[in-house]
């Protein structure tokens, strides 16, 4: 079974959140044992950010790695345990909210595919990219 960043390479929907990985140097991390669980920005969830300011975040390392960190719960957390969660505490420090009201949404993300499962955690596909306060 690949890792988390194996199956987001494989996949080629992730192209934008790899380049991220790499540039925020947290690929080793989460190909590391975990187990983690991420919330997966698609290439079009990144699309829905500016140009310009997508490329200010790829070049501060720093906001980046909060900006990634902020997508990534420490545990391995299926569909099923999300939908009876209000919050979760991030990677990053602080939480995402959690709701099941109508389909599942982190934030103000939406789960669009739950429950790939990774050698060293899951994987929840969202379309939109989460932003810490």
């Amino acid at each position: 079974m690949q890792n988390i960043v194996e199956i987001a390479v494989a996949s080629g929907s992730f192209k934008t959140l790899v380049t991220a990985l790499t540039a925020a140097d947290l690929v080793e991390t989460l190909s590391g044992p975990g187990p983690f669980t991420v919330f997966a920005p698609t290439d079009d969830a990144f699309a829905k950010i500016p140009a310009e300011t997508l490329a200010a975040v790829l070049a501060d390392k720093e906001k980046l790695t909060a900006i990634l960190t902020y997508h990534v719960v420490a545990g391995k957390v299926m569909a099923a345990d999300v939908m009876t969660m209000s919050e979760a505490m991030t990677v990053q420090g602080s939480n995402v909210m959690v709701s099941a009201m109508d389909g599942v949404k982190i934030n103000d993300a939406m789960v669009v595919t739950a429950d790939i499962e990774a050698s060293n955690g899951m994987i929840h596909v969202i379309d939109t990219v989460l932003m810490p306060a």
